[in-house]
């Protein structure tokens, strides 16, 4: 990770850790290189960049200092106005844009924003790419074997336009309902969008897919996105599904990135649930290539377990999706993700997709008959905390030997019958510490022990 990007994008508090002025000098220094990336290839195009972002108030402060940024460094500003985060990568690749961009903070407050940035091929940004983007923003660049304090300004007919391009966005929802292979006719499905990007996508393909649809979450005004609703939020969903007697719940994240699934019965289905409902489907039918799924190391015991039993293998990677499909592309994979609702498909996507995980569970649903309850039956997830620390410094925390005695003992504690995982926030400061036993109690006292060090040492923020 960079020092301004973290594993997933530039994120901060609107005009606090991320400004205005921070969004203007990551559109020139963007704009320019791709347009230099061209001319030193021997074309005369402009670079054309993609643009996508949520429903936060400060994303549209954003949008234009990004495409000021851009226009004013030559290159062509295309904007999906809101959309989702998979639109965006989906978009870029398919269209040929040299990059593209996506504004939002995924699942965080309203206040906060991000800048996530995409390659040609739809996946996250190389880390050389972004190492390039933080040095100009600090003042100084050296690419193309020159350095550069300030890059120059296109001028006259070089100088950038913009592009409406909701037509993209269009086409990416067309996309999903393409890949509705059964109708959704009958079913009864309760949707949560975050008051984020999926409003106004979501409802259209289900929709168009037949299925009778209830909303939630689906009224942004730039100060609500994931207050109370969402994948964040999801009692809210489990509420809707079972007063309205449903089939099914989804709900997404902030930039509909994640899913995550409530059953009939108004049971939370997880990331985990979606990995070993879906792999099983894949492995009966032989498409479950290298016979692998890809988790991170936050995956639950009960899904190891489970996928055991089934015969299916695993790896785990550390915390991030981009980790997951760094492996994944690597080995060869067809599935992969977080308990957190990121979950990959790498026939369809380049990214963790909310809505495509949501269409690809109703498939499994309508193809073997099964209500998703029963889709679930045979994976136990073990009792599992999670509690976040704000602390001043992520690395001197974890550094700390007292806190690593304090991991050690509640590791040996645990044993066989359970994990201990401490490790730092890729995109907030906080240190989360996570323990998986056979009770909720020995959760809670081993969480207790290593948060209580990590705050009588000093390390917790105010």
């Amino acid at each position: 990770m960079g020092k301004y990007f973290g594993t997933d994008g530039f994120r901060g508090e609107a005009n606090v850790g991320l400004t205005a002025d921070h969004a203007f000098k990551v559109g020139r220094f963007l704009g320019w290189y791709f347009c230099e990336k061209k001319r030193r290839a021997g074309s005369h195009e402009p670079a054309r960049i993609v643009i996508g972002k949520d429903t936060r108030r400060s994303s549209y402060m954003f949008e234009y200092a990004l495409v000021g940024g851009l226009t004013a460094s030559g290159a062509d500003a295309y904007l999906l106005h809101v959309t989702t985060t998979p639109s965006v990568a989906y978009i870029t690749k398919i269209d040929d844009f040299d990059c593209g961009i996506m504004i939002s903070a995924s699942h965080n407050p309203y206040y906060d924003n991000g800048i996530k940035l995409i390659n040609s091929s739809g996946e996250k940004m190389d880390e050389e790419t972004i190492l390039l983007v933080e040095a100009y923003i600090d003042g100084g660049v050296t690419v193309f074997g020159e350095s550069y304090t300030e890059l120059p300004y296109a001028k006259r007919e070089a100088v950038g336009r913009t592009v409406d391009y909701v037509s993209g966005r269009n086409r990416y929802i067309g996309y999903l309902i393409s890949l509705g292979i059964y109708s959704f006719r009958g079913m009864r499905v309760g949707l949560d969008c975050a008051n984020g990007s999926s409003w106004n996508i979501a409802k259209s393909v289900f929709d168009a897919l037949g299925a009778k649809t209830y909303l939630i979450g689906a009224e942004p005004d730039g100060l609500n996105i994931n207050n109370g609703v969402g994948s964040t939020h999801i009692e809210q969903l489990q509420k809707l599904v079972v007063e309205k007697e449903l089939d099914v719940g989804f709900a997404y994240d902030g930039d509909a990135d994640r899913c995550l699934c409530v059953d009939e019965k108004g049971n939370v289905v997880t990331g985990d649930h979606i990995l070993y409902v879906y792999s099983k489907y894949m492995a009966e039918r032989g498409k479950l290539l290298t016979n692998t799924v890809v988790t991170t190391v936050m995956s639950n015991f009960g899904l190891y377990k489970a996928l055991d039993e089934a015969g299916i293998g695993y790896a785990k990677t550390a915390v991030g999706d981009k980790y997951v499909y760094e492996y994944m592309q690597k080995h060869g994979c067809r599935i992969g993700g977080e308990q957190s609702g990121h979950i990959i498909f790498t026939k369809y996507a380049s990214t963790g997709d909310g809505i495509l995980t949501s269409l690809k569970l109703m498939e499994v649903m309508l193809a073997k008959k099964k209500k998703m309850s029963e889709l679930c039956e045979g994976l136990t997830i073990y009792p599992q905390l999670l509690k976040n620390v704000k602390v001043k410094d992520k690395a001197a925390a974890q550094a700390d030997p007292d806190v690593i005695a304090a991991v050690k003992r509640a590791e040996d504690a645990l044993g066989t019958s359970g994990r201990i995982l401490v490790r730092e926030s890729g995109t907030e400061p906080l240190i989360r510490v996570m323990a998986e036993a056979e009770t909720e109690e020995l959760c809670r006292e081993h969480v207790d022990n290593i948060v209580k060090v990590i705050i009588e040492k000093g390390h917790a923020a105010e």
